[in-house]
Order: C-alpha cells, then structure tokens, then sequence
C-alpha cells in the first residue's frame, strides 16, 4: 500500500468532509444571497460552517471568520489591507522563512511600491531573532506578518509574544498559521493576533477554500470587491461546498486535537529516532524542542534530495523537499539557507509529514525501505 507522509503539502480529505459537501452541489444549490427558502437554507450552512471554524480558533466572534479561496488570498488580504488603511505608514516587518504567500507579496510592494520591508532573520534551529524583530519595528510600521509555525521544519514561533511586540509599535499583526491550524491548541479570545490566515486543504478539508480572521474593531480594506458578501469585506458568490466542507473540516479537527498531536508526534518520533540510529551523517532540522508535532526536516549529508524522493516515490512512499509551492526550483530552500544549514547537508533534506491517518506499520516500512536508498545512494555518489 502506498505511504503518504507530505501531508503539509496537503491532506486527504476525510470522507466525512465530502459527505457533508455533497448535498450542497445537487439539493442545497441555492445562493446564500438569495430571499427565497432555497438560498435561507445554504445561509443557514455557511452559519454554521462559520460557527465551527470559530471554535476550532476560539475567536470571540463567528463574524471575525471571512471565508477566502485559501491561504494564499488570505496573507495577501492581510498585507494589502495593512497597509491601504493606515496613513503614514509603509514598513512590514517580517522573517525570512516565511512562506511565498507572504514574501512574494513583500517583494512586489517593495518594487511597486516602494515600501521599506525588514526581513528577519532566524538561527540554526530556524527560531527568530527576538531583538532584531524588536528593533526593527517603529513609528512607520503597518504591520508584522510572521507565521505561526514554519511549513518546512514545523518550528513554532512566539506569535502572541510578536504581537504584543507589534502593537506597542502601534502596527498590527497577522499570522500565517497555515500549518497550525488544527494541528496545535489555538486561542484566539487569549492571544493579541490582529488577523490569522488558514486553508482548508491542510487539516483534511477541500481545496480552493480557506479563511481570514479578522479580528473585531480591526480597519479593513477588502482584496475582492463586489456584492455584499462576507460583510462586504470579501465579495463573489460564496464557494458554499468548500465552505461547507471547511466547516466540518474543523470540527474534526477540534474533536481530534486532544490526543491525535501526541499520536502523531510519537510517530514522528518514532521515526526520527530510526533514522538518526540506522543512518549516519544526517541531522533534524529545525527547533527539537518548539515545533509542530506533524513535522520532521531531515537532512541526509553529500546526497541530493530530489534521486532521495525518486526512489521513495518507486518504493510508494510519499515525502517532499519542502514548500510544495517552491517544488520544480533548483534553488535550494530558502528555508534552509536562513538557517545557514552546511552546505553538505542543504541538498539533501527530507520532509516527512504526519497526519491523523498515519499508523506506526507505515513508519516502519519506511525505516526499512530509508536507510537502503540513502546507502545506495552513498555508493553511487561521487562525494
């Protein structure tokens, strides 16, 4: 049976998920926006959806929810709104692993722009540099964006720290949590987060839907504008399946959240502790101590991480280099470069990601197929 550990790429979605979309394509088809009993009834859905997703985050209000097309829309919502609704200022402060959702957007502002763009760097663990962070926000910030937990090595960071930090600058925050929703606690009723960016498709739910928190009181420039939906702040008929599965999505997720991280972190675990036994000359990347439980970032020395996932591919199992936007790049990850991993090392890095549907046999399986690709490899390498 084949294996498949790059759920941070994307997840399965659950059939329950699918389930509950379906009636939504053929019997609750109406527009949300509708005044008539076939559009009241797929409002009263997108309610509860949007219910779900807020206890998932345990946001104080459902109408900080705005649905989005997925996580992508949302960081940049987040960015652009940041910016056109405070005067005065024109600085983001943000770290040098973020994803291409948020520095791509980063980029183009400074280009066409003209704003003024303080990237923070991290240490070997791939843990922000606090005082840098600090004295690099001011008078002129609109906003700090830095994510929740990085998508490459699963390294938290101290977001509710950071916004604290951010606010007394007078800036706002966001965060890319992409990757920690669903995965760890979130409170946002106990945490000073401006705005929070999620996508369906990375904790078992569809494709093409995800939302944007905005939190009560926050100015708000809507990306997309047309009709009256989502409060005027996100305009177009509403993606209803999507939301509706996004919905059920996090309800899941929150029923699973008491014990699937320890589950799946023992997995990893498990895993890691075989290959640093059976393999030599390799390392786990990334914060050890402070990370999501899904997430492991191992770095095989002198090998080339593409002939790695070739092989695994023909053996069935599943993993990834990184940033499954950043795959077909020759570039090593900039993830990894701003962690100043060897140069031995940068190539040849493996991420494996867990999810609830993994089991201890796949993990085993993988321990017997890792170790004779990578000696393989070893002998036909010319380092």
């Amino acid at each position: 049976m084949p294996i498949y550990l790059d759920n941070n790429a994307t997840t399965r979605t659950d059939p329950a998920v699918v389930a509950s979309m379906l009636p939504y394509f053929t019997e609750q088809f109406g527009n949300a926006s509708s005044a008539h009993a076939f559009g009241s009834e797929v409002a009263i859905g997108l309610k509860a959806a949007r219910k779900s997703l807020q206890a998932l985050l345990g946001a104080a209000f459902d109408h900080e929810i705005v649905f989005t097309s997925g996580g992508t829309e949302s960081d940049n919502t987040a960015i652009l709104s940041s910016l056109d609704v405070q005067e005065g200022r024109d600085e983001i402060v943000t770290s040098a692993v973020e994803h291409p959702a948020v520095l791509a957007v980063v980029e183009h502002l400074q280009a066409t722009r003209g704003i003024k763009a303080h990237i923070i760097g991290v240490d070997a663990s791939g843990r922000l540099d606090l005082d840098a962070y600090a004295r690099a926000l001011g008078p002129r910030t609109a906003l700090a964006t830095v994510m929740w937990a990085n998508n490459e090595t699963g390294t938290l960071f101290p977001v509710a720290h950071l916004a604290d930090l951010a606010h007394a600058a007078g800036a706002l925050f966001h965060t890319d949590a992409v990757q920690a929703v669903g995965k760890v606690p979130i409170d946002l009723q106990a945490t000073p987060i401006d705005m929070l960016s999620l996508s369906g498709h990375k904790l078992h739910g569809p494709k093409g839907i995800g939302a944007l928190y905005l939190r009560k009181g926050i100015k708000f420039s809507p990306l997309v504008r047309g009709g009256p939906q989502e409060r005027r702040r996100r305009g177009g008929t509403e993606n209803v399946p999507g939301i509706i599965g996004l919905g059920k999505a996090a309800e899941l997720a929150l029923a699973h959240l008491k014990a699937a991280p320890d589950e799946i972190g023992d997995l990893r675990n498990r895993l890691e502790h075989g290959v640093v036994q059976q393999i030599g000359h390799c390392q786990v990347l990334g914060d050890r101590e402070n990370r999501l439980p899904n997430t492991s970032n191992v770095a095989f020395e002198h090998l080339e991480g593409e002939a790695i996932l070739h092989h695994l591919n023909r053996a069935g199992i599943a993993a990834s280099l990184g940033s499954a936007c950043s795959s077909g790049s020759m570039e090593p990850s900039h993830v990894l470069r701003a962690m100043d991993v060897p140069a031995a090392a940068l190539r040849g890095a493996i991420r494996f990601s867990f999810s609830r549907e993994n089991t201890v046999e796949e993990v085993d399986r993988v321990l017997q197929v890792l170790p004779e690709v990578i000696t393989k490899l070893r002998t036909l390498s010319p380092t």
